[in-house]
């Protein structure tokens, strides 16, 4: 899916959308999908390497079905597993152990997690580091909060910081090695599987210690830019989905002998929501292909980019990263205010359990607060006039 003209990767993406759409659409919230049929349907491995069973493709890919799982408001452990551990793998310079794990990935009997800042501590954030002790051996030590899926995980894949020269790289380790904690953070959205990951001198092996492909701070930014339009996509979705559903009930439900959506505070109302969607959906389509671009452009999955590709990539991550922060911003705010919209124009009926548009104004809660604030990314873009 890397190769080929424009035209027929748009045409391949949207046979993409409309496969999701229909596999998502069958399965019942609070069920998840069925991880096996994920694999086999080629989901779990799109940004894996062909020669390790993968599929060869791009983020682009990867941010149509992150936003056909936000329209579904699905469950499973997509995000923190094929979205972010995926992307970290593919991140990190070739090795042996990486390879096996990402083959495991894509076959679907490894879930690789990435535990990444939880936004609040900056663009550069890195939450755990690593330490010698007596004796020669590492120890990994940090935390971080709201992690996506963790519980989840067979493999954990920590950011931490070498020894050596204070440079990013991944630590691989077991959740249930000593010294190891993954605790549950029940939050609003009850579709997400949230958790603190902490390392409290866990034993670390120099085999499970990775380094990235590249410049490690920029793979870092570009890594929490892809973790904050992973999110702006899953919000886009599920605007679009409560749009569509407020528009078709109001065609049909009626108030005085006639349907509501020809009352022109309703048309009103649905327009706004109009607007929000498809400027949600510029910002987002802009960020996914600059990502998308970063990546490439950084060596993609082999990490064999030469020292001009670096060289460009270098120049291009700020684009990428302001593309991301603009994205998050507004399209998981204008999602909480879709959401909150189609819950007061649907009435009563709104309100109450059966509905279902609680699931999505809760989703939409989460998404807004995951991976840094929207008042957060918009002081990252206000600091770089200043």
């Amino acid at each position: 899916m890397t190769t080929g003209s424009s035209a027929e990767l748009a045409e391949a993406r949207e046979e993409l959308r409309a496969i999701a759409r229909e596999l998502l659409g069958k399965v019942r919230p609070p069920a998840a999908p069925d991880w096996g049929l994920l694999a086999s349907s080629g989901w779990l491995g799109l940004e894996v390497p062909s020669a390790l069973d993968g599929a060869d493709a791009t983020f682009a890919e990867v941010a149509v079905l992150a936003e056909e799982f936000g329209r579904a408001a699905a469950s499973g452990p997509y995000l923190g597993s094929s979205v972010l551990g995926v992307g970290t793998l593919t991140a990190l310079a070739a090795s042996a152990e990486r390879d096996a794990l990402l083959s495991a990935a894509a076959a679907g009997t490894e879930v690789p997690v990435a535990v990444l800042a939880d936004g609040a501590s900056g663009a550069d954030g890195v939450p755990f580091w690593l330490a010698k002790v007596p004796g020669g051996g590492l120890r990994l030590r940090g935390q971080a909060a709201f992690v996506p899926d963790a519980a989840s995980a067979t493999r954990l894949l920590m950011l931490a910081r070498a020894i050596e020269d204070g440079a990013p790289v991944i630590v691989a380790v077991d959740p249930r090695a000593p010294g190891i904690a993954v605790e549950p953070q029940p939050v609003v959205d009850e579709s997400r599987r949230l958790a603190l990951v902490r390392a409290d001198g866990a034993a670390v092996e120099a085999w499970s210690i990775w380094r990235f492909a590249g410049d490690p701070q920029a793979a870092v930014r570009r890594l929490l830019g892809r973790a904050a339009v992973a999110a702006a996509c899953d919000s886009l979705g599920l605007s679009e989905a409560m749009l569509e559903a407020t528009v078709g009930y109001a065609k049909v439900r009626e108030q005085f002998g006639r349907p509501i959506g020809s009352f022109q505070a309703v048309k009103h109302a649905c327009a706004d929501m109009l607007v929000k969607v498809r400027v949600s959906r510029q910002l987002v389509t802009a960020a996914v292909m600059a990502l998308a671009s970063d990546d490439d452009m950084a060596g993609g999955a082999d990490g064999a980019a030469d020292g001009a590709a670096n060289g460009a990539a270098a120049g291009t991550v700020v684009d990428a990263s302001a593309a991301a922060w603009m994205a998050k911003a507004y399209a998981c705010e204008a999602a909480v205010e879709v959401a909150g919209a189609a819950m007061q124009l649907h009435g009563g009926i709104g309100y109450t359990w059966e509905s279902g548009v609680h699931r999505y104004l809760k989703r939409a809660a989460l998404n807004r607060a995951l991976f840094g604030s929207p008042s957060a990314h918009r002081a990252r873009l206000a600091a770089r006039y200043r």
